[in-house]
């Protein structure tokens, strides 16, 4: 894990002289347990972790003036000095609009500028310490310096409102330590904090003029290819070259290194059989140069790039995808590897693993991501975040009414109907995107919240059973997830005030409140945010997973593409085929594009099925419980329900699983991330007490199982 925490004070005299670091309660003076300076007193700031000299790098105008760059980014050191001198008079959005995936930290004076990007792959958290203001790109961090406890009703927002940004606002899991929305930056002065957002925002009031659908796509070509350029361009890395004992008898360097753990040196990337990732390796390997591994490491082919498939023995199906992805790597430039996995690599079958820096669903498959992630590179491309970037939300339908786009209704609908089988499917799909499109948000929001109360609304808790009900769903300004059917009664209040108060906040009611374009950009943030945690999750050492969707410039190029293109059905598929075309890549299999999605779901419920008894035991006394989130008998009923095969969402399942995990990994930690020890303690030093009040253990169970 890799982080950059640093603090503004009020005044210089808070810090401890000459220290580079602030002296705490007991007297001692704080520093972050590994880590590396890159600038000191009174503002201080560090990079902790095992960056990589070449994602380090700090630009100087003066003493008083510089920035930081942490990451993967594409700009020259002269382009960092301009950028700095424009960032002078208050200009932030130039210094998100390199290529690459990167945290810009700029100091003037003063003052302190952190930008955060626009899906929320790399976000900053901020907290109030010691007079004035400390930040990171972790939570985790910052919680341990203020010995934070958990923030129950962001927890309960996380199971019963996940996708909806009014419920969650701008905690985390940790009370005190606050997030920054995608698209913002932090701006601190001498301890005063101010978030500002970086992006031009939409007006209702006037549609935007249309755009041109081939000039719109030949920017998504652009911006990706840039992308994927600036990975390529970076120094090569040859993982635990300085730590390899050596010869081994019986034992080549492969196997040296898979026996430690590493990936192969070089670059390579995930190959599924559909269209992001192999958009993706065919592009990496398609560019000018060598993207493969390092000659004299790993396969020896230095020219050809490494490109790994998962092949799941344990659940069957996959079989088209995995011909696509031979086809595809037959492409000479490319040395493809297949990973097998039984049992063992079932969601639920291994739940060890690292504590990350906050929950998410992907705990309980991180042993399958990371059974794939070690046998690739140690860059590894993969196609997380296309879906969200690309696709377009059942909720731009409401966006195509209020723009008299009625046209562009017809190939969607008909996709749909055709999926459904049912002549009333075009009727009900426009009457929920007509209802959606004249719902202010504010309505949207009390409407949802109203939902969680009353116990008689089971449509608000039901998972959607198809494509036809996922999509109907989708035409609203939010709905409850789907764990929320198994929490208590006083944790959806909880949800139900949190929304409530929301809608009390200026924010609300501003432009850019469109409600397609306001769920893709919410769904995004979430997909993101899940990426983050998987990252953590299945990180295997001296590895680095790129996801070149999320960057900041292909998702600007995106957001340009017109609405009237991106819900044509299979338009991701073709956008990413015009991208290959425009890269010179022309030939590709039969079936390339198709969804990928049902198999995922089987492995997850094989996996459940086979893991049942455990989960079950795992609920025996869980901690969610002793939080008053849920009733454990409650859980233990709808695990094996979901085991014997009953239609329950297993999603919402898995996301209680994976919180439980979570909260058992933070409780049993030990250490600090601060030096300081024993006088620092750690977050949550009192351990989850019994909730009374907003949230109590016993005011009442699920509202269906």
């Amino acid at each position: 894990m890799r982080w950059l925490v640093g603090w503004s004070s009020t005044a210089a005299g808070a810090v401890a002289a000459g220290s580079a670091g602030a002296t705490g309660s007991e007297g001692e003076t704080l520093h972050p347990v590994g880590s590396q300076l890159l600038w000191g007193d009174p503002d201080p700031l560090w990079a902790v972790g095992d960056w990589r000299p070449d994602e380090v790098r700090v630009v100087k105008a003066d003493d008083r003036t510089r920035i930081a760059v942490l990451g993967i980014c594409g700009a020259t050191d002269e382009q960092l000095r301009v950028a700095l001198f424009a960032a002078r008079g208050g200009a932030l959005r130039h210094l998100t609009a390199w290529p690459g995936s990167y945290t810009a930290i700029v100091q003037v004076g003063r003052r302190i500028t952190v930008c955060g990007d626009l899906a929320g792959a790399r976000p900053v958290f901020h907290t109030p310490w010691a007079g004035g203001t400390a930040y990171a790109t972790a939570a985790l961090p910052l919680a341990d310096l203020i010995e934070a406890n958990l923030d129950f009703g962001h927890l309960a927002a996380l199971l019963a409102a996940p996708d909806v940004p009014a419920a969650l606002h701008d905690s985390t899991p940790y009370d005190g330590v606050k997030r920054i929305p995608p698209g913002h930056a932090l701006i601190l002065r001498a301890g005063a904090r101010e978030i500002a957002g970086y992006e031009p925002v939409a007006s209702l009031a006037v549609a935007a003029p249309p755009a041109d659908p081939d000039s719109a796509v030949d920017a998504v070509r652009d911006a990706l290819v840039e992308a994927v350029r600036t990975r390529l361009s970076a120094p090569r890395h040859v993982p635990g070259a300085d730590i390899d004992p050596g010869p081994v008898p019986g034992m080549g360097p492969a196997e040296r290194r898979a026996a430690r753990g590493m990936p192969v040196p070089g670059i390579g990337a995930d190959l599924s059989g559909g269209p992001a990732s192999g958009a993706l390796a065919l592009l990496a390997a398609g560019l000018p140069g060598m993207p493969g591994t390092v000659l004299g490491h790993g396969t020896g082919a230095g020219e050809r790039l490494l490109a790994v498939t998962f092949n799941d023995l344990a659940v069957g199906g996959r079989e088209a995808e995995l011909e696509r992805a031979g086809a595809l790597a037959a492409n000479p430039r490319l040395h493809h590897v297949v990973v097998a996995g039984g049992e063992e690599t079932l969601p639920y079958a291994d739940l060890d693993g690292p504590l990350t820096d906050e929950p998410g669903p992907c705990l309980v498959s991180a042993a399958r991501h990371r059974a794939r992630l070690a046998a690739g590179s140690a860059d590894h491309f993969t196609g997380y975040g296309a879906r969200q970037v690309l696709d377009a939300h059942p909720a731009r339908l409401a966006d195509l009414l209020m723009d008299r786009r009625r046209r562009h209704l017809v190939r969607p609908v008909a996709a749909l109907t055709k999926a459904d089988g049912s002549v009333l499917v075009p009727a009900r799909v426009y009457a929920a995107a007509r209802r959606l499109s004249r719902t202010p948000y504010r309505s949207g929001v009390e409407s949802l919240a109203e939902r969680l109360l009353d116990p008689r609304s089971d449509d608000g808790l039901d998972a959607p059973g198809g494509a036809l009900d996922a999509s109907l769903a989708a035409l609203t300004w939010g709905r409850p997830g789907p764990a929320a059917r198994w929490l208590t009664g006083e944790a959806l209040a909880e949800v139900s005030v949190r929304l409530q108060a929301s809608t009390h906040r200026s924010e609300l009611v501003g432009p850019g409140q469109r409600p397609g374009d306001f769920r893709a950009r919410a769904a995004l943030a979430r997909h993101a945010a899940d990426l983050r945690v998987l990252e953590q999750a299945a990180e295997v050492r001296f590895q680095r997973l790129h996801a070149p969707f999320l960057d900041n410039q292909v998702v600007r190029a995106a957001r340009a593409l017109p609405e009237a293109l991106r819900v044509r059905p299979g338009a991701r598929a073709a956008i990413l085929r015009t991208v290959l075309e425009g890269a010179g890549v022309r030939e590709l299999p039969p079936g390339w594009g198709a969804p990928t999605q049902a198999t995922e779901a089987a492995a997850e419920r094989t996996g459940l099925r086979v893991a049942a008894d455990s989960l079950v035991a795992l609920f025996d006394t869980p901690l969610l419980a002793e939080a008053g989130l849920v009733e454990a008998r409650v859980v233990r009923k709808a695990l094996r329900g979901a085991a014997a095969g009953e239609p329950l969402p297993l999603d919402g399942l898995a996301d209680l699983v994976a919180l439980e995990l979570w909260l058992r990994r933070l409780l049993s930690r030990r250490g600090t991330c601060w030096t300081g020890t024993p006088a620092r303690q750690r977050a949550v030093p009192a351990g989850i007490a019994p909730q009374r009040g907003a949230l109590g253990a016993g005011a009442g169970g699920g509202r269906r199982v």
